[in-house]
């Protein structure tokens, strides 16, 4: 398994710290990370600023000199989008992004292209939801290929985003280069059996990310009743790897019994304990990889 640190980590969402894609090839390196991800949209690698070889080169020499490997290129899609403006091809539109960044990908010797599937719209479009993810993960997958890369899929959207209804998806996409991106972080939320699920998905995988938070629960006082009123679901919020409730050793045996030997990449993709400054981000970001180089073994 090969660490790697995600770009959008250092992207300046959530008002944390911002660097470029070269400062930020530049911090995995001095944080000892072998491997990166890069985001594919502003203020990394977005389509519209990198469209050509020659706009490309100055990041996979910088990566070269660095001795970092490009794993993956990282999408950002959502094929249930725009339910209201049905007369825009959006899903024609996505899929012809996932074609740049397989160019992107391409040009810079990573492997993947990583994507998502889609939002839930409404309750009676559940059938018509995931059937539209399908139709695009396929297109999305074979035009990956053109390309020579693989495209992964990441559990993160509402289609297919449990252990079970992910099996079931990359089965109803039934592509050969579709893989899967299973990450622990939603599966513990929902309060799956991290082990049991790492165990079965982990032959199809080529890629997971890991984030840990703690729960905050929340509640809401009532005068009138002089006491208070619990919200659900809690909150969370970002820690490093190790110190919240998600149970990694279970979920990396999961991997290794499974026989996973991918990319293993690290985000800070919400706030994170401690604020968003740079000396936090790095201080957070350098205690998950010793903790990723200890579940690895």
């Amino acid at each position: 398994m090969i660490p790697t640190l995600f770009s959008v980590s250092y992207a300046g969402a959530w008002g944390q710290h911002r660097l470029s894609v070269l400062d930020f090839l530049e911090k995995a390196a001095v944080l000892g990370y072998p491997a990166v991800e890069l985001g594919g949209k502003r203020p990394h690698l977005s389509v519209l600023d990198y469209g050509s070889e020659e706009s490309l080169a100055p990041i996979r020499d910088a990566a070269q000199r660095l001795g970092l490997t490009i794993a993956t290129m990282a999408g950002y899609t959502d094929f249930t989008a725009t339910r209201t403006a049905a007369e825009v091809p959006f899903v024609e539109m996505q899929v012809r992004y996932v074609a740049e960044l397989s160019r992107m990908a391409r040009t810079l010797g990573a492997r993947l292209v990583r994507v998502f599937s889609g939002y839930f719209t409404d309750q009676k479009e559940y059938q018509s939801d995931w059937d539209r993810c399908v139709r695009a993960l396929r297109e999305s997958a074979s035009v990956a290929a053109d390309f020579g890369v693989t495209l992964g899929l990441q559990n993160h959207h509402d289609v297919g985003v449990s252990a079970e209804a992910f099996e079931e998806l990359l089965d109803d996409v039934d592509h050969p280069n579709l893989r899967a991106m299973f990450d622990p972080w939603a599966p513990a939320l929902h309060g799956t059996d991290l082990y049991a699920s790492a165990r079965r998905l982990a032959p199809r995988m080529v890629q997971t990310t890991l984030a840990d938070y703690v729960r905050l629960d929340r509640f809401r006082y009532r005068p009138e009743l002089v006491n208070y009123e619990r919200l659900d679901p809690p909150a969370v919020r970002a820690v490093p790897l190790g110190d919240g409730f998600l149970d990694l050793p279970a979920f990396f045996q999961g991997l290794k019994d499974g026989g996973f030997d991918g990319f293993v990449a690290y985000e800070m993709c919400s706030p994170v304990r401690g604020g968003g400054s740079e000396a936090n981000l790095d201080a957070t970001a350098a205690k998950s990889l010793a903790t990723i180089r200890r579940l690895i073994g």
